[in-house]
């Protein structure tokens, strides 16, 4: 006797729908997205990091180390966000920072940074996140700007005629990056925290102990070091 299968209530004998081809495109836009990403850790300015969100394909948390030039020292934080068509043509990424920077490619009141004036077209075949990131380390370095820099004509006009004062602006902004840099922004993944007060006692004892001698300084004469501060009561 044969025994007779019956379908299971909510059983369904379609199989699976197909992607839609806007759906497949939009994938291969993700994928290429990423292998952007990869590439970037390779080939990325040096002096700029960038990490993506937790939960957004599309959204980064940068930050800039400015080695050199005008703004030296400063810490400047940004975010990249990227439209949904992105890699398309003439779809740019958006870059703003959330530190204060006081730079005629930056907008004076949202951040965010002008990127149509270096690329007034932007071409997905030549045109990358590195692209991107290549132009941003560039205005901190620059010492005279063009009519194209629009964003902030008053840096600009300050830049050009009264570099003194441009400099003072430009010295704050460095300042206030400086101030603000454990300031981190809600969801960020470029998180900056302070060292702890037993760190920052362990760390000077050491410049102290090792400056003179730090090509022939061992593991256990570091462990020593720390016993000794132990036994001599440091708050370590």
């Amino acid at each position: 006797m044969k025994k007779r299968i019956t379908p299971t209530r909510g059983s369904s004998r379609n199989p699976p729908r197909s992607p839609s081809e806007a759906e497949r495109e939009q994938a291969h836009k993700d994928y290429k997205i990423t292998i952007e990403y990869k590439n970037l850790k390779q080939h990325a300015p040096s002096g700029v990091y960038l990490i993506p969100s937790l939960d957004n394909l599309r959204l980064f948390y940068g930050v800039i180390f400015v080695r050199r030039g005008p703004f030296t020292n400063g810490i400047f934080k940004f975010q990249i966000r990227l439209p949904e068509r992105y890699n398309d043509v003439n779809t740019w990424p958006q870059i703003t920072f959330s530190s204060y920077v006081y730079n005629p490619y930056v907008n004076a009141k949202t951040g965010e940074l002008d990127i149509q004036s270096a690329y007034p077209s932007w071409d997905p075949h030549k045109h990358y996140l590195v692209t991107v990131l290549t132009h941003l380390k560039k205005i901190f370095y620059m010492k005279s700007f063009g009519l194209d820099a629009k964003e902030n004509v008053e840096a600009r006009e300050l830049a050009q005629n009264n570099p003194g004062k441009y400099e003072e602006k430009v010295n704050f902004c460095v300042k206030e990056s400086q101030r603000l840099v454990y300031v981190n922004d809600p969801g960020c993944t470029t998180k900056f925290t302070e060292d702890a007060s037993s760190h920052k006692i362990l760390r000077e004892l050491l410049f102290k102990k090792i400056i003179n001698s730090a090509s022939s300084m061992t593991r256990s004469h570091i462990l020593d070091i720390v016993e000794d501060a132990h036994d001599n009561g440091s708050d370590l």
